[in-house]
């Protein structure tokens, strides 16, 4: 018998209140931005932006003192109170491009060998995934390494696709202290594929990205844009555990099964 663990099946809490309607906007250019970040830090309650940079949020009275959060790679993050945001019916958000400095480097002769992290399981089954349309909801496994890794390639193993088309955003975190991850890309990465793409696998090129982490990090998936009915699951193992967090600012949490997400990746020896 197949044995299906539905990680996005745990029961979100639903705040019903004032829905607040906005558009996130690029200060300078005046063009929507896409697929923003937006919520109150810690606290399952939030959203992403559109194509069109368009949200609704809603949000009981009770969080009036919170701040909202917005953030999207390549962007300076914006935080504004709930109360405020409430003033106007329809309101728009300006965000600043990030300027990123590039510091000072320092070529030393360093040992590198190329290593698979993460999980590899292709058995389906147990999987688990994104089942439902929640905006923002991201899951993803912790590689670990103790130096630095340069990232070449991203290996996904799907146990199920029920979509024509997926489209995700794939993210990368370093990992500080416990569950405390900071996003270290300087472009948005996403992955858009038909089913007939998807099949058994769904394979990342990253090499061209030059991409360089110290010390452990997370690679996940996030949810970005309304799908309509359908569910990805992922192939999954029982000797690791998936990072998972609600929607967008939302606290990380961790699941007993670890969706086979794998990096092939030059570590430093």
């Amino acid at each position: 018998m197949r044995l299906t663990l539905l990680i996005l099946l745990l029961n979100c809490y639903t705040i019903f209140g004032q829905t607040i309607y906005g558009t996130v906007i690029n200060e300078k250019s005046k063009l929507p931005v896409e697929y923003v970040n937006i919520g109150i830090l810690g606290k399952n309650i939030g959203t992403v932006s559109d194509f069109n940079g368009k949200f609704n949020l809603s949000i009981d009275s009770q969080y009036n003192e919170d701040s909202i959060l917005f953030s999207c790679v390549g962007y300076l993050p914006f935080s504004i109170k709930v109360a405020d945001l409430r003033k106007d019916s329809r309101t728009n958000i300006n965000v600043k491009e990030r300027v990123y400095i590039i510091n000072e480097v320092i070529v030393r002769p360093k040992i590198f060998k190329q290593q698979v992290l993460g999980v590899t399981s292709r058995n389906k089954k147990i999987s688990a995934g994104f089942k439902d349309n929640l905006l923002g909801y991201e899951l993803g496994i912790l590689m670990k390494s103790k130096k630095s890794a340069f990232i070449k390639k991203v290996d996904i193993n799907i146990s199920q696709c029920d979509y024509d088309t997926i489209f995700y955003r794939l993210n990368i975190y370093e990992a500080h202290e416990k569950n405390n991850f900071k996003n270290i890309l300087s472009e948005p990465i996403y992955i858009k594929l038909s089913k007939q793409q998807v099949k058994d696998k769904i394979e990342i090129d990253l090499e061209p990205k030059n991409i360089v982490v110290h010390g452990n990090f997370l690679i996940t998936l996030e949810h970005v844009k309304d799908l309509g009915e359908g569910r990805l699951y992922f192939c999954s193992g029982l000797s690791n555990k998936t990072y998972y967090r609600k929607t967008s600012q939302g606290k990380w949490e961790t699941a007993p099964v670890g969706v086979s997400i794998s990096v092939i990746a030059d570590v430093e020896k």
